[in-house]
């Protein structure tokens, strides 16, 4: 265990855009240090510190800002991040983490393991649902110098040593932060963390403008000066963007899927879907259980029934995944794949909703829902579109609702729905990325990307609990393969698809995706060259 993301863009690279900020590349034929790395934002964050939002654009722009004690191969396995070892002990019970010396705060004060205490046992409890799902096992913390960190768990929890990515476990400066309403702190406009790259300007609806940090910890990093997050809402122009080299670098949605074979087949890109490992980003309707007649589980069986999701998948996503079959991704630990098919079949969806009473009326409609359309780009409108043409099948009739980033999310946390997309990270274990959207422990309105769907199974909670505490895989997979058997039954979201999300690249450009965090992690190695 030892060491360890206008109009069509016709900007050409090298010219003056929005703002007077520079796009291409700064530097000199030749040079590996140096110049300016163009890529996109989409859609725009609403905040750019992760401790207080995890949606994928604070994430992916965060990750440059914000540290963690680690990161993660592709096998997902732990690597040094701030920490540059860790030890485990025999029992399972104690983590002991080592800082690398000389980590400072983009303000120049020095980070400590008392800022990591700070953050782990405050700032993340209070404000981000798996982080607190996991670090509120852990009985003490402690911080005995300045470098060392040491966690004493309640009692043993397999997926620990995985919790410590920069999405997951962010440092934020508790010098900042302690004794404040985080969410109101004026530091929050200037998102100060300890990453290689330090925000300069954020001009909304335009860009975001990082750079080095110069007191970076890491001899050498980071190799490109600066970092600039365009925000273009349009598709075709983001797309035209990097066909034309104003942007080097795309990632998630910022390419609507059906621009993926074109854009392939151009000689200045490579695209790769590796990356996203860790995420194993999984894709459902969202169903709030609260409501009638959705807290009707034979409701639920019906809607995975009268969705064609091969169908989804090639036409929307044109093949960039799988149908999924059940709260646990297939790239993920534990997967269960024994457990009740919803093959499509609009006949097996309209007898359910029979049994239930709901009887089509003249217009053939035999409940209307309103549907909260997610803001991150056609791909999401047009699989709206697919969902309602799909339902509207069966008789449900979903009625369409657009809205901002920020509207989206608190309506969302806040349980103010009926149905909506989304996609929720699996991060490595169903103990991290799983069990906080279904444990009646993480129904917490106002957190994002909890247990939001208002599902309760004691059972279902009881299974969850016993397989994060269990030491052997053996034991822990016997618990999964049981909870998703029964939750597979009970359908508390409608799951739709496992994505692999397209990475565009520069051909220039080296060490874009070097862990399984991919363009989450810090881009410190980053380079044209």
């Amino acid at each position: 265990m030892n060491r360890r993301e206008f109009a069509k863009l016709g900007l050409m690279a090298g010219a003056l855009g929005i703002g007077g900020i520079p796009l291409g590349i700064t530097r000199a034929a030749g040079q590996t240090k140096g110049g300016t790395l163009n890529t996109i934002i989409q859609p725009e964050p609403p905040i750019l510190v992760t401790a207080l939002n995890q949606q994928q654009p604070t994430l992916t722009l965060g990750g440059k800002i914000y540290e963690s004690l680690l990161r993660y191969d592709f096998d997902l396995k732990p690597l040094p991040g701030l920490a540059q070892s860790w030890d485990v002990s025999p029992d399972k019970l104690t983590y002991t983490f080592k800082l690398f010396p000389n980590i400072t705060f983009h303000d120049g004060t020095p980070l400590t393991s008392e800022d990591v205490v700070f953050s782990i046992t405050k700032i993340l409890m209070e404000n981000h649902a798996r982080a607190r799902n996991t670090f509120s096992r852990i009985e003490k913390a402690e911080a005995p110098d300045p470098l060392t960190v040491v966690f004493k768990l309640k009692t043993p929890f397999a997926p620990f040593l995985t919790a410590f990515d920069c999405t997951t476990a962010p440092i934020v400066p508790k010098h900042i932060y302690d004794g404040t309403d985080y969410r109101k702190n004026p530091a929050n406009a200037k998102a100060i963390g300890s990453g290689p790259f330090k925000l300069k300007e954020w001009v909304r609806g335009s860009h975001v403008h990082l750079v080095k940090h110069e007191g970076y910890y890491r001899p050498g990093e980071p190799y490109l000066d600066e970092i600039i997050y365009r925000v273009i809402p349009d598709s075709a122009s983001r797309s035209v963007a990097l066909e034309q080299g104003t942007v080097q670098l795309t990632q998630w949605t910022d390419v609507e899927l059906f621009e993926v074979p074109r854009l392939s087949k151009l000689p200045n890109l490579t695209m790769t879907t590796k990356g996203y490992e860790f995420f194993a980003p999984h894709t459902w309707l969202e169903i709030n259980n609260r409501i009638a007649p959705m807290n009707d589980k034979r409701f639920r069986q019906a809607v995975m029934y009268a969705i064609d999701r091969k169908a989804l998948l090639n036409r929307i996503y044109f093949g960039l995944g799988k149908v999924a079959t059940g709260p646990v991704s297939s790239k993920t630990k534990f997967y269960e794949k024994d457990v009740k098919k919803y093959d499509f079949s609009p006949d097996k969806a309209k007898a359910l909703l029979d049994e239930m009473g709901l009887k089509p009326g003249p217009d053939g409609k035999r409940v209307t829902i309103p549907f909260l359309v997610p803001p991150y780009g056609e791909t999401h409108q047009r699989t709206a579109e697919f969902l309602r043409q799909s339902l509207a099948r069966v008789g449900i009739d979903l009625q369409l609702q657009g809205i901002d980033v920020a509207g989206w999310a608190d309506k969302f946390s806040n349980w103010d729905f009926s149905m909506t997309t989304t996609t929720v990270y699996q991060f490595g274990d169903p103990a991290l990325g799983v069990s906080r959207s279904y444990v009646s422990s993480n129904i917490r309105k106002g957190i994002l990307f909890s247990n939001t769907c208002g599902y309760s199974n004691p059972e279902v909670d009881r299974l969850f609990e016993e397989a994060a505490v269990a030491t052997s895989d053996d034991k822990r997979q016997e618990h999964y393969s049981a909870l998703q058997k029964i939750m597979v039954e009970e359908v508390p979201v409608a799951w739709l698809l496992e994505i692999d999300y397209p990475n565009f690249m520069d051909k220039r450009l080296k060490n874009v995706i070097t862990t399984a965090i991919g363009v989450h992690d810090t881009f410190g190695t980053v380079s044209f060259g």
